[in-house]
């Protein structure tokens, strides 16, 4: 089993946010035996990122998309993911529900371009771990998977924790681990 995480968001491109969730998803990845040869930043540009998501599809059996998934214009993941899978989109109004109650046991009101946090591409399964108001979502193409999480570390880390390690662990069968060793070694001889 190889997973490729594609990490979306302009804003790590241009230095204004590090990039730990990457990070953070190859250690993870590594202690549950799964190997991972590549990791990917992109920005907020639809055909960029379908065409690292598609190259990640093509030399791995899963990805994980981290970042995206939030109510504004510029978060565009789950259209991207969309387009690959040659599916509609679909709004869960329990998802929607769940969102506006959010936003009512803080005393506010849903602003409207929450919704589309609530569109899931058709055959794709949301996450059921939702600390914040982006769904995760498992996206099957063919024998491969997407994975789409959030860009908020406490968000992304209780779904990959929850539901994606668990679930890449499945599909790839046989448990393994990854070991390595570091050697730090001290003045010259």
């Amino acid at each position: 089993m190889r997973c490729e995480i594609v990490a979306v968001g302009t804003e790590l491109l241009l230095g204004q946010i590090v990039d730990t969730n990457s990070s953070w998803i190859g250690e993870q990845l590594a202690l549950a035996g799964i190997d991972s040869h590549f990791q990917t930043k992109v920005g907020d540009n639809a055909d960029r990122m379908e065409f690292c998501i598609r190259q990640a599809l093509e030399r791995s059996d899963a990805v994980i998309c981290c970042g995206g998934l939030g109510p504004t214009q510029d978060d565009i993941t789950r259209d991207v993911i969309v387009k690959i899978m040659g599916v509609e989109m679909v709004r869960d109004d329990a998802i929607a529900a769940h969102i506006r109650d959010i936003f009512e046991g803080r005393g506010r009101v849903m602003p409207e371009n929450n919704l589309r946090q609530a569109d899931v591409p058709a055959g794709a399964s949301t996450i059921a771990q939702m600390p914040g108001t982006a769904p995760g979502l498992v996206c099957p193409i063919g024998g491969k998977v997407i994975y789409a999480v959030p860009g908020v570390p406490h968000e992304m880390r209780e779904m990959m924790q929850g539901t994606v390690l668990d679930d890449l662990r499945r599909r790839g069968g046989d448990a393994s681990v990854i070991r390595s060793r570091v050697l730090r070694t001290w003045g010259i001889r």
